[in-house]
């Protein structure tokens, strides 16, 4: 609800154009506008100054390109035909700057609250197609105060008000569709706590250093691995893992999850798609009545603190420089700095942070917050980026820098196949590895210090193409950038170690893996993977040594002592663990974003009753506490309702319509003996309260206590067995060995590899390794199976259930079952 016009309490200083800066900001735009560079070198650098830039002498400088307002030779949005005719006092009753300044303190961590702004209008000059002004009087937000609110508007030529948010922004508290807060960026990049961290390498002005390779990474998603469900919640959990290691405190078992790990990738943490009612003009945290009151100075506006859940691949990709304002507690950038420099402080030593960087998945919602040029036609995700587009492309590059600028060791690009454009010269659909590259040459900058990004693709090309997953070589990416790292096939989305013959299907994969997977990440679980193990038909071949029921079956599928002595004890590569899955905790596709195609996103889920919940996880009163307010009271009416709903709405395919699905619901409920009535409301608020009660179900917290120590033990035992070992991420060369047992009744892996000879210690280490994968337990004799003398061997690593009775070993007839295996090294 707008506020009367009557002044404030507190007075603020008068927000005023600095003409003479402005000018000389002009002036800048317009030597590099017209400079004989490169197009496209001349927009990067154009677009270092995009955005709203504190500065040292108190003024602030805010630049925005508008291409839609003012257009040469057309019809521009503003009505003129010719831009060299349109004054500036012309522009200034058709396009300005917005300016909302809090006058009452602004708590970050209330969920609700009205504050008072005051309203300033204000002009910008432009320069071509950008927009810009400098300016005195706004006020720079703060670890401890909010700042100045800003954006443009404009009169379209359906004489309509438009709304532009800043597209790089630093601070977006109140998510996408605020206005974004100017922030004192220096400030907060002076005061961090790492500043030491990037000296590292630093040896003359000038030097770029390139961030080392990581040993093994934890993948995590930032609102499911604390309690809190935030930055602020993971700080506070590796500031007490720190002190204790310091204090030679023994870990908890899910404290020892977090650590022997030199890199973690959370999960997307840019802004995110929002929840947009049917019939709403636009979607919003940050929200007062402006037909009220268009000309008041004052304005009263409702804050909400987001609530948005999402596993974060469902991106805007406006403003992905800043950070998703629901994985922050505080709402503060500092917040993810603090993170950071928590992980580079730590006391065994850095670790390392990788942004998933998300492009490819640009959701339809982009539509309304980014001007035309941004976006080139519907894709299978939202929409295709327009990365052809020499601004756009710089513009994108510019977000990927300062975001790596918040403190980042790496980069994760999702998708990567999916940058591809039309080629008119070879009037072929290409891929654009130019682009690629460079992603991975951004470089950053944090007080004077230059770094090189380390540098992870996903790329399965030819994918979406039928067949891809055996046709890839998943090795596109890495040819041409050959110090960079491209997930590889045991890593990517279809994965189901569930199935009795998954690890014999993959056997060609898996030598692939073992010769020539130096460069891939390994690893068996991610956010991906986990989720198309409970995509798994319920009549599937099942393997069911792995535990007594789906659930079971799943979390030791993807939690499984074997598996991970293969990839951390003796496969190549880089691997790569999951959090949810070393906590045993569910894992699913949430979303509580969509109002129309909620129902469709929950129907899809319905393997997760299946595969991730224990009918008995269903019983306590805050388990799916909202979905059994709205009738589901057991968890069988549950599972039966959405066994139905996806159905109806495969059936429905191409002709699904929310209308027809509440009358097919009603029809199914009164057949159950149910004489609620369902509307599309209803449909909707079942959705999203499934949604939000899995979310909160996924928290890894609820689980710490049912962790066995001895299998985390064990797991943290082998990722410090791989740091201690570089050298096992280097390809194996003859005379190393790698072979299998397989004869329908069970599937083993063995093999015997040694250290190369040119390493720095003069000394070669031997490693061999036998791995019972699947099927019946089997009784070997590691001493003929691997050639070699097995007095001249110890034992390094086994099992849990092996490691237990580890003296009563016998290698010469030793007995394996499902999941169990040994690690053993030449003693000579």
């Amino acid at each position: 609800m707008a506020s009367k016009n009557t002044p404030p309490s507190i007075q603020l200083p008068p927000i005023q154009l600095h003409e003479a800066a402005t000018q000389k900001f002009l002036d800048w735009v317009a030597a590099f506008a017209h400079a004989d560079d490169d197009f496209f070198h001349r927009a990067r650098i154009l677009a270092t100054r995009l955005g709203a830039h504190y500065r040292p002498d108190g003024l602030t400088e805010i630049a925005f390109w508008l291409p839609d307002v003012v257009g040469p030779g057309r019809v521009s949005y503003l009505g003129w035909y010719n831009r060299e005719e349109i004054s500036q006092t012309q522009l200034a009753k058709s396009i300005y700057l917005e300016v909302l300044t809090p006058l009452d303190p602004l708590d970050f961590r209330a969920r609700e609250q009205k504050i008072r702004f005051r309203r300033d209008r204000l002009p910008l000059h432009n320069q071509r197609d950008y927009f810009c002004g400098v300016f005195s009087g706004l006020r720079p937000g703060t670890r401890e105060q909010a700042g100045s609110f800003y954006w443009v508007k404009y009169l379209d030529a359906q004489n309509q008000w438009q709304t532009v948010g800043d597209v790089v922004a630093y601070s977006l508290p109140y998510g996408v569709f605020a206005p974004a807060e100017l922030y004192d960026i220096d400030s907060l990049q002076r005061q961090r706590a790492d500043l030491d961290y990037f000296r590292q390498g630093q040896e003359a002005d000038g030097d770029v250093v390139k961030v080392p390779t990581p040993r093994n990474i934890l993948e995590l998603h930032i609102n499911t691995a604390s309690p809190e469900g935030s930055l602020e919640g993971l700080t506070r959990i590796y500031q007490r893992i720190g002190e204790k290691i310091e204090a030679k405190i023994p870990l908890t078992p899910a404290e020892e999850n977090y650590i022997g790990y030199d890199a973690l990738q959370p999960l997307p943490i840019e802004p995110l798609v929002e929840y947009w009612d049917t019939g709403s003009t636009r979607p919003g945290f940050f929200r007062w009545d402006e037909s009220a009151d268009s000309d008041s100075e004052y304005v009263e506006v409702s804050l909400k603190k987001p609530d948005i859940q999402n596993w974060g691949y469902d991106i805007v990709m406006a403003s992905s420089s800043a950070t998703n304002p629901a994985v922050l507690g505080s709402l503060r950038p500092d917040e993810l700095v603090d993170f950071i420099a928590t992980l580079h402080n730590f006391p065994t030593g850095p670790i390392q942070i990788i942004y998933d960087i998300v492009y490819g998945h640009t959701d339809n919602q982009a539509l309304a917050l980014l001007n035309r040029h941004f976006l080139q036609g519907p894709n299978m995700y939202g929409q295709d980026v327009n990365h052809q587009d020499p601004i756009v492309r710089a513009i994108l590059l510019e977000m990927q820098r300062r975001k790596l600028n918040t403190g980042a060791d790496g980069i994760r690009v999702d998708g990567a196949q999916d940058f591809k454009f039309f080629n008119p010269r070879s009037g072929k659909v290409e891929f654009d590895d130019d682009y690629l590259q460079e992603m991975s040459n951004v470089l950053q900058e944090i007080d004077g210090n230059q770094r090189k990004m380390f540098a992870i693709f996903e790329d399965g090309r030819p994918w979406p193409q039928e067949g891809w997953e055996e046709s890839s070589t998943y090795k596109d990416v890495i040819k041409l950038q050959p110090e960079v790292y491209q997930w590889g096939p045991l890593i990517f989305a279809h994965n189901t170690p569930s199935l009795n013959n998954f690890w014999d299907r993959k056997w060609g994969r898996m030598c692939e893996v073992i010769w020539e997977g130096s460069h891939w990440i390994t690893g068996c679980a991610n956010h991906d993977t986990v989720r198309r193990g409970t995509q798994i038909a319920l009549e599937a071949d099942i393997n069911w040594n792995l535990g007594k029921t789906l659930p079971e079956i799943l979390t030791t599928a993807y939690d499984n002592p074997a598996t991970s002595m293969l990839v951390y004890g003796f496969s190549p590569g880089l691997p790569m663990d999951f959090l949810n899955s070393l906590m045993r905790s569910p894992w699913c596709f949430f979303r509580n974003t969509d109002d129309y195609y909620g129902l469709k996103v929950m129907s899809e889920e319905v393997g997760f009753l299946h595969w991730q919940i224990e009918p008995e996880m269903y019983e306590p009163d805050d388990a799916f506490p909202r979905i059994k307010q709205l009738g589901f009271t057991s968890f069988d009416d549950l599972r039966l309702f959405m066994t139905w709903l996806n159905k109806t709405i495969a059936d429905m395919q191409d002709d699904y319509n929310l209308e027809v699905l509440a009358q097919l619901c009603q029809q199914f409920l009164a057949k159950k003996g149910a004489d609620a009535e369902v509307s599309v409301k209803t449909l909707k608020h079942i959705a999203r309260a499934y949604m939000e009660d899995c979310h909160d179900l996924c928290n890894v917290s609820h689980y710490e206590s049912k962790l066995d120590p001895q299998q985390t033990a064990f797991n943290l035992a082998l990722r410090r067995y791989r740091q201690d070992r570089p050298w096992l991420g280097e390809n194996l060369m003859k005379p190393d060995c790698f072979d299998r047992i397989s004869d329908g009744k069970q599937t083993i892996f063995y093999g015997l590899r040694s250290q190369p000879q040119d390493n720095d210690s003069g000394k070669t280490e031997k490693l061999a390794i036998a791995v019972h994968m699947v099927g019946e337990p089997t009784t070997l004799n590691l001493g003929e199976l691997l050639s070699i003398d097995l007095s001249q061997w110890r034992l390094a690593l086994a099992t849990p259930d092996l490691a237990a009775d580890s003296d009563n070993l016998d290698f010469s007839a030793l007995t394996l079952r499902n999941s169990q295996g040994v690690l053993l090294e030449f003693v000579g």
